[in-house]
């Protein structure tokens, strides 16, 4: 096999000047020539660090010969684009509301797309194509995305990712570990020894960090992590009311319950009911997010507050800094959580 070098790339990157109407010169154009990644390419650009010397002289060799220029912002609409997975979701009405005041402050429009995390290619290409001014993603995007999304001069932000993502990737989440330390604390201190929890899927970054901060609080007050008091179940109140049922049946069952969104609270209410159990006089139960509906349970519920809306609010924000070209103080913010105590847990019977 041929072996290339540094000289190569620079040969094959003189097959395209700018002119040639065969192919522009773009990002992911100088990535190819110069045999590396567009995030590193956006790196160099950007005056990141991470970059190997050698590699760093390479593409700087290749952006002045090419005469390569970063996308303005004038060749971008006056829109953001607010990207959902899965629209139909009790969360969606509190984001889109941050997104829209954000928005409105700054006199850009708004655009609200939706396509699965299997959709085909073209709901994706629509949202690049459409060129807005920045994107905010209310899922994780996946790396060949998010190359595009900067091989294109489209500034992107995620909303409270998933997964874990490169160090350079802005994103906006909450307090998760500290909200889920907040609400076994709040147990504890009502009296409570023997404290479960209805744990979200095991990849989800949001729901590890809410079962470490519910151990964590475990450990402080001395209390054992047991396994039997730890069930993983979809975020749905069907997986709450299965998990529930679950725990519940246990020979020495808890006395409270922290579940890792609201919807599973209410399905552990669910699975209280039939088991012939009271709220919170025979179980304590407490959620996670504050959905505006759970305020309305029988009885209210005890949930760990997420501020969807602020949390919107400062992720568009930061999408439209980066939109203007400008340098943001920090790419990655956690708004902070808080508990909000109602009628759903009180000390256990002696």
């Amino acid at each position: 096999m041929a072996q290339h070098g540094p000289d190569d790339a620079a040969d094959r990157g003189r097959e395209n000047v700018p002119g040639d109407s065969s192919r522009p010169v773009t990002i992911a154009y100088i990535a190819e020539s110069a045999g590396v990644s567009v995030p590193t390419v956006s790196k160099v650009l950007n005056g990141k660090s991470g970059v190997s010397a050698e590699k760093r002289a390479l593409i700087e060799e290749l952006i002045n010969r090419h005469g390569y220029r970063k996308p303005s912002g004038s060749n971008r609409s006056n829109v953001v684009e607010l990207v959902f997975r899965e629209l139909e979701s009790m969360w969606a009405v509190e984001i889109i509301r941050g997104v829209e005041r954000a928005a409105r402050k700054h006199r850009v429009g708004v655009m609200v797309s939706e396509f699965g995390l299997h959709d085909s290619a073209p709901g994706w290409d629509d949202t690049v194509s459409r060129r807005p001014k920045c994107v905010l993603s209310v899922a994780q995007l996946s790396a060949a995305e998010r190359a595009e999304l900067t091989a294109k001069g489209i500034p992107f932000v995620v909303f409270d990712p998933t997964t874990e993502l490169p160090d350079d990737v802005p994103f906006v989440g909450a307090t998760n570990w500290s909200g889920g330390r907040a609400a076994a604390r709040h147990l504890i201190e009502l009296g409570h020894r023997r404290i479960a929890m209805i744990a979200g899927p095991e990849h989800v970054l949001f729901c590890a960090a809410r079962l470490d901060g519910y151990r964590s609080a475990l450990a402080a007050a001395g209390l054992p992590s047991e396994s039997r008091f730890v069930v993983h179940a979809d975020l749905t109140r069907e997986g709450g009311c299965s998990a529930a049922r679950t725990l519940l049946a246990l020979p020495e069952r808890p006395t409270a319950i922290f579940a890792s969104n609201d919807l599973q609270a209410v399905g552990a209410y669910q699975a209280a009911r039939d088991a012939g159990l009271r709220i919170p006089e025979d179980l304590s139960v407490v959620g996670f997010d504050d959905l505006p509906v759970v305020a309305w349970a029988d009885p209210p519920l005890t949930t760990v507050h997420q501020p969807l809306t602020e949390m919107a609010v400062a992720a568009t924000e930061l999408a439209l800094t980066l939109g203007r070209g400008e340098q943001a103080p920090q790419i990655g913010l956690e708004i902070a959580t808080t508990l909000t105590v109602r009628s759903s847990t009180a000390p256990p019977k002696h």
